[in-house]
């Protein structure tokens, strides 16, 4: 059973996959709040929500080196490839993933920041159920899994980052609140996050 983190918690990915880490899938779910009551069938709105995943790879010294994110899918090394942007965040399961080749990624990236940004600026009062998910890509096990609780007027959250050490690789959740638009808008909060 995967483990549920808390903010600020730290977890070895290499012990919960029980054997070396090869791939793992980042997954990012959410549901747009659904308006209730008399008014909201009145109005009829559009609900969707349009979340965008994004991973920010930083070196030792935590400046980026790559993005990937919705205006570039894959990694200038190949290593890290997105699957693409879901606009509407329905249904059920992971909205949007960013699949991970642990052994493809270069030497000098120490540090893989994962991001959620409304492109659309609606604020995390119009979502719920979000969370994002560490998974084995190789044997589909989920390792860890973090939700993103925090309702606010916020358009952004840095939500984890993986830290390769000695070991292997570290997961750390975050869930540090923040305003901007995409991925770029959070590249100095999702480098002040990771602990040196």
């Amino acid at each position: 059973m995967a483990i549920s983190l808390s903010k600020n918690q730290t977890i070895s990915l290499e012990k919960e996959a029980g054997t070396g880490l090869k791939k793992i899938r980042m997954g990012l779910g959410w549901d747009p709040v659904k308006p209730s009551g008399f008014f909201a069938k009145l109005l009829n709105s559009d609900t969707a929500i349009d979340l965008d995943a994004s991973c920010i790879l930083l070196d030792s010294a935590r400046q980026p080196l790559d993005l990937v994110w919705f205006r570039q899918l894959k990694s200038t090394d190949g290593s890290i490839v997105h699957s693409g942007d879901n606009r509407t965040g329905e249904g059920d399961g992971d909205d949007e993933s960013i699949l991970v080749n642990l052994e493809q990624l270069p030497a000098g990236v120490r540090h893989l920041v994962f991001t959620v940004n409304s492109f659309t600026g609606q604020n995390f009062e119009a979502v719920e159920n979000a969370y994002c998910r560490i998974v084995d890509e190789l044997t589909g096990k989920e390792l860890a899994r973090f939700n993103l609780s925090d309702k606010g007027r916020h358009t952004g959250v840095v939500m984890a980052y993986l830290s390769r050490t000695s070991a292997g690789w570290d997961l750390t959740a975050i869930g540090t609140v923040a305003n901007g638009r995409t991925a770029q808008d959070l590249s100095n909060e999702a480098a002040s996050a990771v602990r040196p």
